[in-house]
């Protein structure tokens, strides 16, 4: 799986790539990719030391990222969608963070954004009852502020940082923007329907 967000990583003309795991994992991944030179890219690595949650996960790249703007992309995830353009047009822009949405038939597994004429007001995660059939999917792109934010965070019933409480913040100040997906989207760590949509879906593509 590690494969396809690194290729749309290099697609969207990233370099250098940060990579977090749990210690039980990062083993595997440095044997398997290295240091990145067969991908064209640069691979650094990150411990996690406990399962924090995905803010708590994205709070340990502060060094690596610098002040500089980062893309956020989750190893279980795949995009068909090229998102080099939406990534291009927030390098310009002086929002502070852009997520992508997907229309699902579950949105209740995932952040879901509530909308008031197509203006994201809040995103909600897991609700019972979803107010949109939109997906908050596993790419996000930030300025370096956000991790003055997520020490700010509260750890949630599930005792972790939330990815969707970090985007909800940039809801309420008014500084994000999104994009809806048009292409396949699927979440390998959502559900084992998910994990058998995701591989037919490269069976057939021949990724």
């Amino acid at each position: 799986m590690i494969y396809y967000p690194l290729l749309k990583m290099k697609e969207m003309g990233i370099e250098s790539v940060l990579i977090v795991s749990g210690r039980e994992h990062i083993g595997d991944f440095l044997k398997l990719l290295g240091s990145g030179v067969n991908f064209g890219l640069k691979i650094n690595y990150e411990i996690q030391e406990k399962a924090g949650g995905i803010a708590q996960a994205l709070s340990l790249a502060q060094d690596f990222v610098g002040r500089e703007k980062m893309a956020v992309i989750l190893g279980d995830n795949i995009f068909e969608d090229d998102l080099s353009s939406a990534l291009n047009s927030f390098n310009k822009s002086s929002k502070k963070a852009h997520i992508f949405l997907k229309e699902v038939d579950h949105p209740q597994s995932y952040g879901v954004p509530r909308f008031e004429n197509e203006r994201i007001i809040e995103i909600i995660e897991k609700p019972i009852k979803a107010p949109s059939n939109f997906a908050v999917t596993g790419c996000y792109f930030y300025t370096p502020d956000v991790f003055s934010y997520i020490r700010k965070l509260s750890p949630s019933d599930r005792g972790e940082l939330e990815i969707s409480d970090v985007n909800d913040y940039y809801v309420q100040s008014g500084e994000i923007t999104y994009s809806i997906l048009n292409k396949f989207w699927g979440d390998c760590g959502e559900s084992l329907d998910q994990l058998m949509e995701v591989s037919k879906y490269v069976r057939k593509s021949g990724l």
